[in-house]
């Protein structure tokens, strides 16, 4: 899973706009260019006139300037178990914050105190076991900062013995508490407290910022609704560092398996106007239904240069609503008239407006960097799908292309409209913008299914390539590396030479993937051409793929870049299957991403040997992600060692490495679901089963946010009888083992073959070791014949650090035995045999 501006206006206009959205003012250009969109569109135009200031809510306003005051009062020996932490206050003084909304939100505790906390899973005690080296963690602390809305003011109050007066010392951590999550973290931990102080619903929300002896900054959540600034789930202890944190363990809260919702966007309408210089001005209708009672604070991701000047009801009524500074606590939340009950709508309009959101790289390339922010959204990952109804407008000459289908598109004066809507509800929408050329394809099926399939290519090249390649050795503005940049050949870069290569790489891709998967439920995928050079990503129907892709072979060489290395043969192939990984099928957590990377590189593999005549490729692609998972980093660290693949995003850190995750999710996530597959094969029907289960699987959750277990059971539904090792019909084993587990086996294997009075039998000896006793694996055995065909005999079965020496007899074969070899395909994730 990890950057100017161009004038345009008409002659001899000059507009003054009052400070609003972001206080434009330019004679004869922008503001000209922006009026004129907002003229066009009513929406955007009134947005301008009800500029609001933010942060007016009282209660906030309360919230965001609370000290605690009045006596401190005397505690001895108490404990407070939150979630599976145990805070125990041995001897010490509590001051109280003062209410808000006859609430009281938050205490301060100075003395001598200790911190208790056991993971629950044996995932989590194995991270910690890495980040403290313990399976436990516990830690004295002198302060403990707590914000609350549950009990914990009760609970304080009953267990206290005796009052004294308070010195300046409490208001002094408070405010620097205050002071590091708003600088720091970057988290409005005031707009969190605000949602339960409104609501008529109790509140359950828990956090304690201790000042540790050995950890100085630690911060434990429990919340029902997720830390997304942490962890989006209900418990978390995270370690803070001036460089860095380090999730020390994350987890929910009971049975759950992420954080519940407090509600969901069931559409939105998007009305959008970019300028010439990338500014970004939106006006955005969401229809939400309440998950839960009393929801009252509507909180929403939104990118943090996009300033909101309006929040209105569908009747013009104004509300609330509470925005940070751009550089800090930016987190962008409206506050409701009254509170909702559970299952009530409401209609909420917004209007935005920004810089930094789309970057103009020149000569018509822009770069979307803002990619799930750029408008309002529940910020749930790619978890939650929405219907959305969406306007563009643009300068004219330039092309937009969306997710969602066309359905108008017109040009009046300098301005180009597009409007677009999803057949389907999507996980998050997207556009690319740029001056294109393109190439159009077509996949149809025998059933009569239809699949277009268009490239698109930039008409020339951004700034950065073009003066690299008029004057070898400039500096670069830093957004692409200055080495790369410094190798630039000279003369002109054209990066649509080859649009028709990514064409039929993404025609092949998205037919290999629907013989595999299923159908989507999109009629075009658009594959785009994007600023970055070292990434690719991709939204429902549009695909953006690296410039670098872009560039013929010399071209590449030229820049530095290798034609062959393996990342240009697949970056196209993966980027398309997320159409199926992470958009058709979503995943609900962090902890399930895995399927989304993993099965994309799983897909890329299967391009490869659907596409070329020789496996060399396909074998050299599993072995080299072998090699990134059992390959130490500069932290010593093998990435297979160092978690679970569900353990995402937080498999990445100061103390194992930074590059873990990519390391980790994308290449074993590849292979488990290349093990299963290699398992369901057989020599008869080939792949069948695996397809049946693939498509069973898109078919059961399509644009719907799959688990982990969710696919476990798909695969338990379509195992074979040699899958089932433990003889209970489930596939617990395996992923206890590669899933949910670390280890890795280690094999050695040998074998002769014996011909006698016309029969031929086969003698082993595979030897199992580095697991545990309680490992089990399926290890394929492969036959050599002598006319270079390759027969699958069958598996061996073998349990712990064990030896199976056997002798099978042979049945009558084509051609003489050769010999006999394990994981001919990488069939099985090992340590090199």
């Amino acid at each position: 899973m990890l950057h100017h501006t161009v004038p345009i206006g008409y002659s001899g206009c000059a507009c003054h706009f009052k400070k609003g959205l972001d206080v434009l003012m330019t004679r004869n250009y922008l503001s000209c260019f922006l009026l004129s969109v907002l003229l066009a569109t009513s929406q955007l135009a009134s947005a301008i006139d009800s500029k609001e200031s933010p942060n007016a809510n009282p209660a906030y306003q309360q919230l965001r300037a609370l000290l605690p005051t009045g006596s401190a009062y005397t505690v001895n020996n108490l404990g407070i178990r939150r979630g599976a932490g145990l805070f125990t206050l041995s001897r010490g003084s509590i001051v109280f914050y003062g209410e808000v909304n006859g609430k009281i939100t938050g205490a301060i505790f100075r003395g001598q105190g200790h911190l208790h906390l056991a993971p629950p899973n044996a995932e989590e005690r194995h991270n910690l076991a890495i980040t403290t080296h313990s399976e436990q963690f516990d830690e004295d602390f002198d302060q403990a900062v707590l914000r609350f809305t549950d009990g914990t003011a009760a609970e304080l109050r009953a267990a206290s013995a005796g009052q004294t007066a308070a010195d300046g010392s409490f208001a002094d951590a408070a405010t620097q508490l205050h002071t590091f999550l708003r600088t720091k973290l970057d988290e409005n931990v005031d707009l969190r407290l605000l949602a339960d102080v409104l609501s008529p619903s109790p509140g359950q929300y828990f956090m304690a910022a201790l000042h540790g002896k050995k950890d100085h900054n630690l911060l434990f959540t429990l919340d029902p609704h997720g830390a997304p600034a942490v962890a989006p789930e209900q418990e978390s202890l995270t370690n803070w560092t001036d460089g860095a944190n380090t999730i020390l363990t994350a987890f929910a809260d009971g049975d759950a398996n992420s954080a519940t919702e407090a509600y969901r966007i069931d559409s939105e309408d998007l009305d959008t106007a970019i300028e010439k210089n990338g500014a970004l001005t939106g006006q955005a209708t969401l229809h939400l239904a309440a998950l839960q009672d009393g929801l009252a604070v509507v909180p929403l991701s939104l990118y943090h240069t996009l300033r909101v000047s309006s929040v209105t009801t569908a009747t013009g009524d104004k509300l609330n609503f509470v925005q940070g500074k751009k550089d800090e606590d930016a987190d962008f939340g409206v506050v409701l008239a009254k509170p909702l009950s559970k299952g009530a709508s409401v209609e909420i309009r917004i209007a935005y407006g920004g810089k930094d959101v789309v970057m103009d790289e020149g000569n018509s390339n822009y770069y979307p960097i803002a990619r799930h922010s750029w408008y309002p959204n529940s910020s749930s990952d790619l978890g939650n799908y929405t219907t959305y109804h969406m306007k563009f407008h643009v300068p004219k000459g330039l092309q937009l292309i969306a997710t969602g289908t066309k359905i108008s598109e017109s040009t009046e004066g300098k301005i180009t409209t597009s409007e677009w809507k999803t057949d389907v509800p999507l996980a998050v929408v997207g556009f690319n913008l740029g001056q294109f050329k393109m190439k159009e394809g077509t996949l149809k099926s025998k059933s009569g299914y239809t699949l277009n399939v268009d490239a698109y290519a930039n008409t020339q090249p951004p700034d950065e390539f073009s003066d690299a390649a008029s004057h070898p050795g400039a500096t670069p503005n830093g957004r692409l590396d200055q080495q790369f940049l410094e190798q630039a050949p000279t003369g002109s870069i054209n990066t649509t030479s080859m649009l028709a290569v990514q064409l039929s790489q993404g025609e092949a891709a998205a037919s290999i993937y629907t013989n595999y998967f299923g159908q989507l439920p999109f009629s075009t995928v658009a594959l785009t051409q994007q600023f970055a050079c070292n990434y690719g990503q991709s939204w429902p129907m549009l695909v953006y793929l690296p410039i670098c892709g872009f560039l013929d072979p010399t071209q590449q060489h030229a820049f530095g870049l290798d034609p062959s290395d393996m990342y240009w043969k697949t970056v196209t192939p993966h980027e398309v299957a997320h159409q199926w990984w992470g958009q058709t099928v979503g995943f609900r957590s962090y902890r399930d991403q895995w399927m989304s990377e993993g099965f994309a590189d799983a897909s890329a593999a299967l391009f490869l040997l659907a596409t070329e005549h020789k496996p060399d490729n396909y074998l050299a692609y599993w072995k080299q992600n072998r090699l990134l998972l059992t390959q130490k980093n500069a932290m010593g660290f093998r990435p297979i060692d160092v978690g679970p693949v569900t353990m995402g995003f937080r498999l990445s850190s100061e103390k194992t490495g930074w590059g873990v995750y990519q390391n980790l999710v994308y290449p074993k996530g590849a292979y488990i679901l290349h093990m299963i597959r290699m398992m369901m094969w057989s020599q008869r029907d080939g792949d069948a089963q695996f397809i049946a289960m693939m498509k069973d699987f898109v078919s059961t959750y399509k644009m719907k946010a799959a688990t982990t277990e969710d696919f476990k059971s798909i695969v338990e539904k379509h195992m074979t009888s040699q899958m089932d090792l433990e003889h209970n019909h489930r596939m617990d084993w395996f992923f206890r083992e590669y899933v949910y587990g670390t280890d890795l086996p280690a094999y050695h294997f040998e074998s002769d073959v014996n011909t006698s009075g016309g029969n031929t039998s086969l003698h082993f000896k595979l030897i199992q070791s580095g697991v545990p006793q309680d490992f089990i694996n399926a290890v394929p055995l492969y036959l050599e014949l002598a006319n270079g065909q390759l027969l699958k005999l069958g598996s061996i079965a073998v349990t712990g650090q064990a030896t199976v020496d056997q002798t099978v007899a042979l049945p009558h074969l084509p051609s003489p035995v050769k010999g006999a070899v394990i994981n001919h395909f990488y069939d099985v994730l090992c340590t090199d045999n």
